[in-house]
């Protein structure tokens, strides 16, 4: 029977697989919320993390690297949201670049960082909590392990009881209803753009800071794709959300315990790819729901053209 102390290190390794999809993730959300369809989370991701890695082994600041990640991976997603919302560019293809930007731009800037390593961004409360196995899955985490779970409230509260999360929501059904009792589409869009840049540029952070303090070209590995179907799994809700980031930490934690344990009658090749198998899957279970398309905002992708 699995020990205790397994069990925690399972749980404490799902958390680490969830955080930084749950970051991501929750920045497309809101992105999305507003009728933008931004494919670039890959591209801001890999930014977020070279730049949090550089500047926290240039100046030794953890801190400054997580600010500086954030900062730019929202320049990078202005860079879309010039070309999606002023010049009104294809929001798909545009996307596609800023992933194609993100992965040559991270390349370059890292190159004189491959195999170097910093110390780890490690728990935020001190040790000695963190003695009982118990505890530990409570207070043996990262700042950003936490930052996740109070964005998670934070978006949510902010999209389902304030003003300016309503005014959000509307701009993202019906641009020009809300353009025309005054609002500022796109003013809301390139702020909603620029909280998803943030947020992919944390969640990258979290690979070169956290999980693997080490810089290696292309090291989310794909992941800010399963971001961004993350938010199509949740139907555009934050709670759905959370709970899908631990659901896919869940198949990603299993990958690495599965080869850990030398499981040889799987090819590691599968175990490897089990993660996007499973993102294929649910977004193929979910296409055939009706009521889950009709969840998505009824702009989404759409270039917002005032009619008067």
């Amino acid at each position: 029977m699995m020990s205790q102390a397994v069990t925690i290190s399972i749980l404490m390794t799902i958390v680490g697989a969830a955080t930084p999809l749950l970051l991501a993730a929750l920045g497309e959300l809101v992105a999305e919320k507003s009728g933008v369809l931004n494919l670039g989370v890959e591209g801001m991701m890999l930014i977020g993390a070279v730049t949090a890695f550089a500047v926290t082994k240039t100046t030794g600041l953890p801190l400054a690297g997580l600010v500086a990640a954030m900062a730019a991976a929202t320049a990078a997603s202005m860079i879309f949201g010039y070309l999606t919302l002023t010049l009104a560019s294809n929001q798909v293809a545009t996307g596609l670049a800023l992933t194609i930007f993100g992965i040559g731009l991270s390349s370059m800037i890292g190159e004189g960082f491959v195999g170097v390593t910093i110390a780890p961004l490690g728990p935020v409360f001190p040790a000695a909590l963190a003695q009982n196995p118990l505890l530990r899955l409570v207070f043996g985490h990262s700042i950003l392990d936490y930052v996740s779970i109070a964005a998670t409230i934070g978006v949510a509260w902010f999209l389902a009881r304030t003003r300016a999360g309503l005014v959000l929501r509307a701009v993202g059904e019906n641009d020009q209803s809300a353009h025309s009792i005054g609002y500022s589409v796109i003013a809301v869009r390139y702020a909603a753009v620029a909280f998803g840049g943030a947020m992919a540029g944390l969640g990258g952070a979290y690979y070169s800071m956290v999980q693997t303090p080490m810089w290696a070209e292309e090291l989310t590995a794909g992941r800010g794709w399963i971001a961004l179907a993350l938010v199509v799994f949740a139907a555009w809700r934050p709670w759905r959300l959370l709970a899908g980031a631990y659901l896919f930490g869940a198949v990603m934690t299993f990958e690495l315990q599965a080869k850990a344990a030398g499981l040889t009658a799987v090819p590691p090749e599968f175990l490897a790819a089990l993660p996007y198998l499973a993102t294929i899957l649910v977004l193929a279970l979910i296409s055939s729901r009706r009521s889950v398309g009709a969840a998505a905002p009824a702009c989404l992708g759409h270039p917002f053209k005032p009619t008067a």
